[in-house]
Order: C-alpha cells, then structure tokens, then sequence
C-alpha cells in the first residue's frame, strides 16, 4: 500500500508540475510578442521608422541564437528547473528593461533578453513536458509543448494591444502585467518535480551547430521550408501593424494585436487539428499552404483589403504548423540518438535566422520604396523559397521510391 501510494503522489506531483511547465512556457513567450502592437508608439515616442523597427525585432532572433547555443543541453546538466527559472529571470529582466524608460538602448537590451528566455524555454521547456508525461503519452506533451508555444506567442500582441487600446500607461501596463504572470510561473517551476539528476561540476559551453549525417538529405528541404515559414512570422510580428496602419490606414492597437494574434492561433489550430497528417505529406502540403498564405498577404497589400490580408496571416499560421512539425519529426527521425540534440538545434537555429535577416532586408526595402511595395515584394521572395523547398522535398521522396527497402 505505501508503494502504491507514493506511485500515486508521484504521478500526481508530476501531473501538477507539468500544468506549471505549461504555464510557464506560454507566460515567457507572452512576453517575448508584447512588444508587437507598440512598436508605432515607440517610432512616434523615439523618432525612428520602419528599418530601426526590423532591426529591433531581429536582435530578438540573436538572443534566441545565444540560448540555444548556450542552453541548448544545459538542463541535462544543471537540471531542468534551474535552467527554466533562468530563463523565467530573463523574461523578468527584459520587463523591468522595458519599464525603465531608458530610450532606444532599452528596446533593445529587452529585445536581447527576451529572445534569451525565448531560446531557453524553447528547448528547455518542450523536453520537460516530455519528461513529465507517462510514457505512453510522451507524443502528447511533445504537441502541448509546440500549441502553448504558438498561444503564447499569440496572446502577446492580444494582451498589449487591449491594454495599449484602452487602459492607460500603454508602454507600462503590458509589461507590468507581464511581470504579475511570472509570479506564478516561477512558484510553479519552483514545485514542480525535478526529472534529471544534476550533474556536479558540469560547465555552459557553446554548442556548435552541428547535422547527423543521415539526416542531412531531409535537413536541407525542411530547414528551407523552416527558414520561410519563420521569415514570415518575423515580417508580420514586427510590420503587420504597420500594413494596417499606413496601407490600410487602420492604426488600431487592438486590431493589430489581434491579427497577429490569429496568425499563431491558426498555427496552434493547426499543430493540434492536422496532427496525425503523416510527415511525408506535411511537409510540402505546407510549403503550399505557406504559398497559398503569402498570395493573400500579397493581395490584401495590393488590393489595401483588410479581409484578404488576415485570410493569408491564418493561412501562413496552419502552413508553418506543418511544414514546422513535420521538418522537426523528419530530422527528429533520420537523427542517431547521440547526434539528434544537435541537429534538432541547428533545425532550430536555421528557423530563428529566418526571423532576423529577411526581415531587416524589409526595413531598408521600406526605406527606399516604401512599406507596401517592399512587403509585396518580399512575399514573392519568400513565396519562391517555399516553392523551393517544396520541390527540393519531391525530389527526395522520388529519390527513395527508387531505392532498394
């Protein structure tokens, strides 16, 4: 009897800590999309225009890049909860940056810390879900991990835009609240069980990217596919308020808010309703759908309609969600054991290049042409890199048919 009771307070401890991890996860990465809806209020508050803008979006993708390289298999060293309540410390530091009216410098130190705590959880959070399911539902958490990921994402813009649209203190009341989620998010790790034995003596060092041999055929077509569907993510999380706003002339905070707030809603919709959509088929039906996606963008630019301009951001949502998932269980599948930490994170360093560098390339394409004429012209960009790795995927799959077993 006792056994069995301290099986069940085991389970119960568990179940309890992985609804915190959850928690947790969806609190950091609220924080990391706060900014979203408020980057007009900074350009008018500081002075600057749509490439500053980019530019500080994308140091955000350099302190995902650092944590990832950094922490990317520190927790199976130091455990998973000291290195969750570090990046839980790096959201914390990124808020209280943003409240301190610092200027231009403390946009982007946040911005930098945010992406550290974003980096953090990605990897950190995800594999401690795992850890904290029964076996047998392992494959779940791994999808709880990825929906409250793209919810949390979501719900930041959602929540600063409602607040900066009708409540007072627009740049301080979302970070605030920001910061009263935490709380409970750290109490949360703080309780939660403690899945690995920590290693003494263990010492951070940078992980160089790094790609499992056998899996480098599919690494290539599914980190193209990666790499665009986040370099749409990143265009329209830091320039979809701004479509609205000087192409549309819809310069609400709430409404921008809450289109972006659909574009990761419908990647969450996607993850949980095409989840049994076999890899294999996935993969280019979302380099499609991404396609199909950026054509509505394209048309809501050209056509200055709001309707078709929010079609193509769901759209782009549900074709990350597969060609995303699918890219990661393929390279997740061709990876040996020892080697497949390492290449799942060059996946995901490849994937957070895209939200960088394409999205600066925006900013000083909207400096010398003007908004709506560069994001026309970087759907058809990024519309090319899909079709791309769409056809890269074909070949591979013709590849194997003609192969022996």
């Amino acid at each position: 009897m006792g056994v069995m009771t301290e099986q069940r307070t085991a389970r119960r401890g568990a179940a309890v800590g992985f609804a915190f991890v959850a928690y947790a996860f969806g609190v950091t990465m609220v924080g990391t999309t706060l900014p979203t809806p408020l980057y007009a209020i900074y350009q008018h508050e500081y002075g600057f225009g749509s490439l500053l803008t980019t530019v500080i979006y994308a140091v955000y993708a350099a302190g995902v890049i650092a944590a990832l390289l950094l922490f990317g298999r520190a927790s199976d060293a130091y455990g998973r909860r000291r290195v969750l309540l570090v990046g839980l410390a790096a959201s914390a530091a990124s808020a209280l940056v943003f409240l301190s009216d610092a200027g231009l410098a403390a946009l982007f130190v946040g911005r930098v810390l945010s992406g550290l705590s974003a980096g953090i959880f990605t990897t950190t959070a995800t594999v401690t879900l795992v850890d904290l399911a029964p076996a047998a539902r392992q494959r779940t958490a791994a999808l709880v991990a990825t929906t409250v990921n793209m919810l949390g994402l979501g719900c930041g813009p959602l929540l600063a835009g409602v607040l900066a649209q009708w409540a007072p203190l627009p740049l301080r009341l979302p970070f605030l609240a920001n910061l009263l989620l935490l709380v409970p998010a750290a109490i949360g790790v703080l309780r939660a069980p403690e899945p690995v034995a920590v290693r003494p003596g263990a010492r951070l060092s940078v992980q160089r990217p790094s790609v499992a041999a056998p899996a480098r055929a599919v690494f290539v077509p599914a980190s193209v596919a990666a790499f665009a569907a986040f370099a749409v993510f990143g265009l329209l999380t830091s320039i979809e308020p701004g479509f609205l706003a000087t192409v549309l002339g819809l310069d609400s905070r709430a409404l921008a808010g809450l289109v972006v707030f659909t574009m990761f809603a419908g990647s969450a919709l996607g993850q949980v309703g095409l989840a049994r959509v076999p890899s294999r088929v996935a993969l280019p039906v979302g380099c499609l759908v991404l396609v199909a996606g950026l054509a509505g963008i394209a048309g809501g630019l050209l056509g200055r309609s709001v309707a078709a301009l929010i079609a193509g951001t769901v759209v782009i949502g549900v074709g990350q969600a597969l060609s995303f998932r699918s890219g990661m269980a393929a390279i997740t599948a061709a990876s040996p054991e020892p080697e497949r930490a390492a290449t799942v994170s060059s996946f995901f360093v490849v994937a957070y290049v895209g939200i960088s560098l394409p999205v600066v390339a925006v900013g000083v394409a909207a400096t010398l042409w003007g908004l709506r004429t560069a994001g026309i012209a970087f759907t058809a960009a990024v519309a090319v890199v899909a079709l791309g790795a769409l056809f890269a995927v074909l070949r591979l799959d013709r590849r194997r048919t003609r192969q022996p077993g």
